[in-house]
């Protein structure tokens, strides 16, 4: 788990550990505090955290992008470091992902695991289910090749070769990042019979463990996608479980994955409901989260770059009694190089979260360093070249190290082996 290291000396970690992990301390208590030598809070803002971050703002003056259009928040335990345009909501792109990523841990748990289940309609005689084969899907975002392979694997097993009937997929059954049932339904049966792999299916079946099975299944009915099971009472045949709910975030963030994040918010309850659940678990006025959808395309979502921080910070304290942190659903710098972290430059174990718009950069996350701990940070930045906006951050946050010091980042999935895409333990036999 993320845990506040090296916040100011002992006083700043005995802070830290009550902000990020219990919930905030009384007025009372906090005046308290003020008034003794040890508890006593740095002023604010930050002079050296200015300096650095009015630096950054006069480069990208330099460059013809307007400083007046960009938002800085940084914080470190309960001190603000720096601000500009902090409590305005701004264009954020993907930092709607950290809502989402909010919504979902208080819609499940981070095990939880969603469930695509088949059944049939008739026997299965001699190889040859004579019916229908009836996929259901709960909204798995992350069902991709290499798990419905899995799955026809397993439905060979149970001695399924062909099947009479009809492929009939009902619910929200999502693959390979599409949603369209007519399209999904069609990869699916792709998947199924190996005689009609070709191209990327090819690819990811390379990536699977050695001596995978290659499925065969023939359908002689036709696709059929609707909303319900069909009326005839059919048989659960088996239950295919996702990789957890943490690890599915991690990969969303990871990749900045849209149809991920769409399809989780639309689980959860739509947009509005993703931004009423963020807004109420960080306690930031709703006007500075406003979203319509839960991936961030559009310029009408908008955060602010303090509910940015706010809603990371909140995180936080969501998994303060369980194992994972903050750490394990974000890109971390030295521990992720795929996705979002590709041609950047940020400092050693920056955790952070990118978005881009044709006409927004934004990025937030948590800067560990040895002299101000962990500084939770949030830059949105309007208008300007794109390539040129994220240098810029990457400078910004380099300078801030540099300035402060390198720390690590506690993370608490540091020897545990990412879940196997594909994995034929997660498949449940109802036989």
């Amino acid at each position: 788990m993320l845990k506040p290291i090296a916040l100011l000396g002992a006083a700043g970690a005995f802070l830290g550990v009550l902000n990020f992990l219990s919930p905030p301390p009384q007025i009372e208590e906090v005046l308290a505090w003020e008034q003794t030598t040890f508890f006593q809070l740095p002023s604010e803002p930050d002079t050296q955290a200015e300096q650095i971050v009015q630096q950054y703002l006069n480069d990208l003056a330099a460059r013809g992008i307007a400083a007046n259009r960009q938002g800085v928040w940084l914080q470190s335990d309960m001190t603000r470091l720096a601000v500009r345009r902090g409590q305005e909501a701004m264009s954020a792109a993907s930092l709607t992902k950290i809502a989402t990523t909010i919504a979902a841990l208080e819609t499940w748990s981070p095990d939880y695991r969603f469930e695509t289940r088949v059944y049939s309609t008739g026997p299965i005689r001699e190889g040859v289910l004579q019916g229908d084969l009836v996929i259901e899907g709960s909204g798995d975002p992350f069902f991709i090749w290499e798990e419905a392979i899995a799955l026809g694997n397993a439905l060979n097993q149970l001695g399924l070769k062909r099947v009479e009937g009809n492929l009939i997929v009902v619910g929200k059954f999502y693959m390979n990042y599409r949603t369209n049932p007519n399209v999904t339904s069609q990869l699916l049966l792709q998947s199924f019979n190996s005689q009609r792999w070709q191209g990327e299916i090819v690819n990811q079946y390379s990536l699977m463990a050695p001596g995978t099975p290659r499925p065969q299944i023939d359908l002689r009915g036709r696709i059929i996608t609707q909303s319900q099971l069909p009326n005839n009472s059919p048989t659960l045949l088996l239950r295919h479980q996702s990789v957890t709910l943490a690890e599915i975030l991690k990969q969303m963030n990871i990749y900045s994955n849209n149809m991920m994040s769409e399809a989780l918010a639309e689980s959860i309850g739509g947009a509005d409901e993703v931004m009423r659940i963020a807004a109420e678990i960080t306690q930031v006025p709703p006007s500075e989260i406003q979203l319509i959808n839960g991936s961030g395309l559009g310029v009408a979502n908008r955060i602010s770059p303090y509910a940015s921080v706010a809603m990371l910070m909140a995180l936080e304290r969501q998994l303060a009694d369980n194992p994972l942190g903050v750490g394990d659903l974000f890109p971390v710098e030295g521990r992720d190089t795929e996705g979002t972290m590709k041609t950047r430059n940020f400092p050693p174990h920056t955790l952070i979260k990118t978005g881009t718009l044709s006409s927004v950069s934004a990025l937030a996350g948590v800067l560990p360093t040895r002299d101000r701990g962990l500084v939770w940070f949030a830059i949105i930045n309007e208008g300007g070249d794109i390539l040129e906006l994220r240098r810029q951050q990457d400078i910004l946050l380099q300078r801030l190290s540099q300035a402060w010091g390198v720390a690590p980042l506690p993370l608490s999935d540091q020897n545990k082996a990412p879940e196997k895409i594909g994995d034929p333990s997660r498949i449940l036999s109802e036989f």
